[in-house]
């Protein structure tokens, strides 16, 4: 039952922003907010659904440190997507100075980041 687990563990109120023009989409017509580690746009998708796409740049890192910013971008979305308006496009780029960052940076950059932008529903969660 231990192998399961794991699979329950997975995003339920969101996919994945894949294609290129879908996240150029979102970096033209969307609305950008920022901080030290962190950039997100978000723009609404007519789905009620969000979408979420991960950009870590080479100049972050070698690939074992963008793979971990991923990841760690990733959970802590995961942990509080209950708490995030649906019905949104959302692209978060790492910035050169996350990638010191630990896990509770990260959490908080991209909390902070969906306050700013109304995006976060403290309500929910």
């Amino acid at each position: 039952m231990a192998f399961f687990s794991h699979y329950l563990d997975i995003m339920i109120f969101t996919d994945s922003l894949k294609n290129n023009r879908d996240f150029v989409n979102v970096y033209t017509s969307g609305k950008s907010y920022a901080n030290k580690f962190l950039v997100i746009y978000t723009l609404k998708n007519n789905s009620d659904r969000n979408r979420l796409g991960i950009s870590v740049s080479k100049k972050v890192g070698n690939s074992v440190v963008r793979h971990r910013l991923k990841r760690l971008i990733k959970e802590s979305y995961r942990l509080h997507e209950k708490m995030f308006n649906s019905g949104l496009d959302i692209v978060v780029i790492a910035r050169k100075e996350s990638d010191a960052c630990d896990y509770a940076g990260i959490e908080s950059a991209l909390l902070h980041l969906m306050k700013l932008n109304g995006t976060l529903d403290t309500v929910k969660g």
